[in-house]
């Protein structure tokens, strides 16, 4: 199943967004570069947000937007008691954390308590990665195990063939044999001292 058939039920002017900044995320920690995957954890969140609103309504937003006073919105979507409890309770309690990442982690704005680092942008993967798996299980109506499995084909990772610093650099890959979920880096490696 594609990204976009996962996420089907949730009108195009939304997944978009939504895969594309979890796209973002993961890319930029595997990156190691936490500023902008915590940047993009905040759009998540306005993006998850605006999705949750159109479940509970019925009335999908055309493209996602930010609630004034996020706080209360994400409060106010713990009144919606006729849609499942983790869109009720679970994920409007977990937005603002993760939204004050962005804010007050020296991420959006200047003057916050720390500099981007790996523990916030691990919270922020962890997060988003819950987040998307538990969009895709009640979109679906699966299990945690079959939800898990499908959010984590949703996104491309992709991992540098060039590293810079002590490790190595520039090395080529030759495909020798067929082994699933391999990949051997046998041909043309130059290590760096």
């Amino acid at each position: 199943m594609s990204a976009q058939d996962a996420l089907a039920a949730i009108p195009v002017g939304l997944r978009q967004p939504l895969l594309t900044e979890y796209q973002s995320i993961v890319q930029n920690y595997s990156e190691h570069r936490w500023s902008p995957s915590e940047l993009s954890g905040g759009r998540f969140c306005e993006i998850v947000f605006t999705i949750l609103e159109g479940h509970a309504s019925g009335n999908y937003a055309a493209a996602p937007s930010k609630p004034r006073d996020f706080v209360g919105a994400c409060r106010r979507l713990e009144q919606n008691t006729h849609v499942p409890h983790s869109f009720q309770i679970l994920i409007p309690r977990l937005l603002p954390a993760l939204f004050d990442v962005r804010n007050n982690r020296g991420v959006g704005h200047s003057g916050g308590d720390v500099d981007p680092n790996h523990m916030d942008a691990t919270f922020v993967l962890s997060s988003c990665n819950w987040i998307m798996a538990e969009l895709v299980r009640v979109y679906h109506n699966l299990s945690t195990q079959e939800a898990q499995r499908l959010a984590d084909t949703l996104v491309e990772r992709r991992i540098p063939l060039i590293w810079r610093g002590t490790i190595c650099a520039g090395y080529s890959i030759r495909k020798s044999f067929e082994a699933p979920g391999a990949t051997v880096l046998i041909d043309g490696a130059k290590w760096k001292s």
